[in-house]
């Protein structure tokens, strides 16, 4: 059969000489092998041919003879099948036997292992794996981390954009944060940030990265790093990252890093609440009724490797990182506050006194502007300055706003001015009292601010009843009708007062 070379270099010269005779000659190969590779649309590709063998057929007899009660060995059963027309030589039959062996027990696999069952809050397993996934509308190299508790076998995750020491040693501590607590060992593979050497046959005791003891003394951990090219060890921890990608990774998009794992720990959380096929238990009532009240407490603080760097907020509430300017709270304008990047993605922000502030994904922009208009809450104005916005909101808030600003705009110069002011005492009254006196100050041409708060102050004193809707002055026979009686049993205290006193004066 000829090969992919062939194939090509016909196709190729063939386009430029347009002659079989000429590309078989320049190629120094026959023309009928020319013609034969010309009608291959696609590149040659090798089929292994598959073979019987001479033992294929009496192979139910080699195992029936094999196990009991015959139990025959290899020249017995040579012996046996050349009765029965074996034509082979008995080779075959110990190679297959072998076989046979293996599978009915007589040998003991290499592979063979002992399933270990964790006591609760003993063994908690880590690792990693990537997956490419959409976000943001392209394609994304992440990192799933993921933990295992060994006995309840509840599981957490979380993404990233990095498998760097500082990465890891996150990710193993926001694990535990979301397991609700630490066990006493951490089964771990064999990564640079974690191991920096676990050789079998020197027989020497593995030796851990500095860091990764810190972290995990900090932790009240001890870490136990499997053998290496031995993933069976962890293979509690193994076995979830094929249902990962396929039950949450295909054919989902994600808008940001932060959406990913938000979905990713709930999807774990909801895988958790099904019966496990090895404990036939639950994971999460497992872990409520007998694992969580075993863990060891969870530290305070988070270990890290990487300082903190400062960063001094500018009047207008921004926070520089790496080119992008990201809004805080008004409150820390001025002040220096600490950050880290950790994942690749996230922010976290502290104060001076290392207390969390807030956590935000940066972006992968530049020169990027991220705002969240909460921060500035405590400065920002109720009621908006733009005039076209403030006709608006007016319309929008109260029915009889239009109708006030028709009639104000034949009065006032500036119609709006007024209205903003109304929408400023929203502190004191719902929009349904304002709503119905925005109606009265029309119909009564009270229009201004100041005859306006009179009306209101009429309402509060009790001398002014808000009991009767305004009229729509298009309809001029319509007739009145009244609120609703909760308004009506709005006045103010002085009333009672008042009333109480004509009460005692009749009674004498």
């Amino acid at each position: 059969m000829k090969n992919l070379e062939d194939w090509a270099a016909v196709q190729k010269v063939y386009k430029q000489t347009k002659s079989k005779r000429s590309t078989a000659d320049i190629l120094g190969i026959s023309r009928n092998t020319v013609k034969k590779l010309l009608l291959l649309s696609e590149p040659p590709k090798y089929q292994r041919t598959e073979y019987g063998t001479k033992i294929d057929k009496f192979k139910e007899k080699i195992i029936e003879w094999r196990c009991e009660p015959y139990c025959f060995n290899g020249t017995r059963i040579f012996k046996e099948l050349r009765k029965k027309g074996y034509k082979g030589s008995i080779g075959p039959i110990y190679r297959f036997l072998r076989k046979v062996d293996e599978d009915m027990g007589g040998h003991i696999s290499k592979k063979a292992t002992v399933r270990h069952e964790s006591p609760p809050g003993d063994q908690a397993q880590f690792d990693w794996s990537e997956y490419e996934v959409v976000i943001g509308g392209r394609y994304r190299k992440v990192y799933c981390f993921a933990m295992i508790l060994a006995a309840s076998r509840k599981k957490a995750v979380c993404f990233s954009l990095k498998v760097d020491g500082p990465a890891i040693y996150a990710a193993i501590q926001e694990l535990y944060d979301d397991l609700g607590g630490v066990t006493l060992e951490l089964l771990i593979d064999n990564p640079k940030a974690l191991v920096i050497t676990n050789d079998p046959k020197t027989e020497e005791e593995v030796r851990y990265n500095p860091h990764a003891l810190m972290m995990a003394k900090h932790l009240g951990t001890e870490l136990n790093a499997c053998p290496c090219y031995w993933p069976r060890k962890k293979g509690k921890i193994e076995r979830p990252f094929n249902y990962i990608e396929e039950q949450f990774i295909k054919g989902n998009t994600f808008v940001t890093m932060d959406e990913l794992n938000a979905r990713g720990k709930k999807f774990m959380d909801e895988w958790c609440d099904e019966k496990h096929t090895t404990t036939k238990r639950i994971p999460n009532q497992h872990y409520l009724l007998e694992e969580k009240q075993v863990l060891q407490p969870l530290p305070k603080s988070h270990y890290s490797t990487k300082p903190l760097q400062k960063r001094i907020v500018s009047p207008d509430s921004y926070l520089s990182i790496g080119g992008n300017k990201y809004s805080v709270p008004v409150k820390y304008v001025g002040k220096t506050v600490l950050f880290r990047i950790i994942y690749g993605f996230r922010a976290e922000l502290y104060d001076q006194k290392e207390n969390l502030i807030l956590r935000f994904e940066v972006s992968d922009k530049k020169h990027d502007v991220v705002t969240n208009p909460e921060h500035y809450e405590a400065i920002a104005k109720k009621v908006s300055t733009s005039i076209p916005q403030i006709r608006r909101d007016f319309t929008e808030r109260f029915s009889n706003g239009y109708n006030y600003l028709e009639a104000a705009g034949r009065k006032f110069d500036q119609p709006t001015h007024y209205a903003r002011k109304i929408m400023e005492l929203q502190e004191l009254y719902d929009d349904q009292v304002l709503n119905r006196f925005i109606g009265i100050a029309v119909d009564e041409d009270k229009m201004d601010i100041k005859s306006f708060r009179a009306l209101l102050r009429d309402y509060n004193s009790g001398q002014r009843l808000m009991g009767m809707e305004t009229p729509d002055r298009s309809d001029p026979n319509e007739q009145v009708v009244f609120q609703d009686e909760d308004a009506l049993l709005i006045r103010d205290c002085s009333y009672y007062e008042i009333n109480i006193t004509e009460a005692i004066s009749c009674n004498r």
